[in-house]
């Protein structure tokens, strides 16, 4: 009987379910924010503190698309923007963002419109691990660009389509499962041509490989078969991108 128990304990430990970006976050909000071994957020907390530092983050206004708990909101209101504008799929990390910063202005990202933002109102667009997650990439960046100013910047980072496309998932456990995050391919090639025929220019690109460097973070998972199998594979990017300063 304890065999039988163990191998049912097993099996439910490695169910696996893949749910939509939204229903995902709502149940991963509570434990989001205490994720010390989680390599992706750390890469990207390395990667935007290198963007942020090229971005005139002050006196402006930023708008955070996939703002989710907030987590790079300390180090952006330590510039002191102007306004800064928060969206999420997620009303469950929607809600503890606003517990952290209770006079945030944020809203429900539905639908890919930005209605709460004329056109041309924005200094900095933001988005940080989040392009995967939409379905309609051009729509998307079309609308991002319609609220950026001339002169204005753009900041993406996400989990890179190498990866992706090696079978790499955002995963969490929820109880007994593990909750894989529907994504969405899109090679840095297609997001380049989209953002150049919209008259982005391209400043910087930063693209970090799987290395030694981040096999603790595989070993504290007690998942270096996965380590080894995605070593030398590109794991995440940032892109630093700024419009025209001529209005069309």
């Amino acid at each position: 009987m304890p065999i039988l128990r163990k191998i049912k304990d097993t099996l439910l430990a490695t169910r696996r379910e893949e749910k939509e970006p939204a229903t995902a976050y709502d149940l991963w909000a509570q434990s989001y924010d205490q994720q010390p071994d989680n390599l992706m957020l750390a890469l990207d907390e390395r990667i935007c503190a290198d963007l942020f530092a090229c971005v005139a983050l002050g006196g402006g206004a930023v708008a955070d698309i996939g703002c989710g708990t907030g987590r790079h909101w300390a180090k952006i209101l330590s510039y002191r923007p102007a306004r800064l504008v928060g969206y999420d799929v997620s009303s469950g990390m929607l809600d503890i963002l606003q517990k952290k910063y209770p006079q945030a202005e944020t809203y429900l990202f539905q639908g890919g419109l930005l209605s709460e933002l004329p056109a041309g109102s924005v200094d900095v667009v933001l988005s940080t691990l989040t392009i995967a997650h939409i379905p309609d990439i051009v729509a998307a960046l079309k609308e991002w660009n319609r609220i950026l100013k001339p002169g204005g910047e753009m900041i993406i980072t996400d989990y890179h389509p190498a990866a992706l496309a090696k079978g790499g998932q955002r995963t969490f456990r929820a109880g007994d499962t593990v909750i894989a995050i529907r994504n969405h391919i899109y090679p840095i090639k297609k997001i380049r041509a989209i953002t150049a025929k919209l008259g982005l220019r391209e400043i910087s690109v930063i693209e970090k490989k799987v290395d030694e460097t981040m096999r603790p973070y595989y070993e504290k998972q007690q998942a270096l078969a996965t380590y080894q199998r995605f070593q030398g594979v590109p794991i995440i990017y940032g892109i630093h991108l700024k419009k025209s300063d001529v209005a069309e």
